[in-house]
């Protein structure tokens, strides 16, 4: 009982976070939405998201499958992929 009692803080030091060890979000990127266009009604494949990624330009990516709640803060860097029911590229943009 002893050890665990003076184990306990040790434990939740490791899940404790400092302020400065939190990641920054985004790469600096910003997401350019010339020619998304082109992807509407393609499956959704890794490679399809690759070439989107490598046509906005973006720093960060999602998946958002049909009928599916996302979070909506903006973010420059970002591409955004909603899929229809066929898991389909129904449109994306960027934010």
């Amino acid at each position: 009982m002893r050890i665990a009692i003076l184990t306990l803080p040790l434990a939740l030091a490791a899940c404790a976070t400092d302020g400065d060890a939190i990641p920054q979000r985004g790469t600096g990127a910003v997401c350019d939405p010339a020619g998304l266009d082109r992807f509407a009604g393609q499956p959704a494949t890794s490679a399809l998201g690759a070439e989107m990624i490598a046509t906005t330009g973006a720093g960060a990516f999602r998946w958002v499958p049909h009928d599916s709640a996302i979070t909506m803060e903006f973010r420059p860097d970002r591409l955004t992929v909603f899929l229809d029911a066929a898991n389909r590229v129904e449109r994306a943009n960027c934010g």
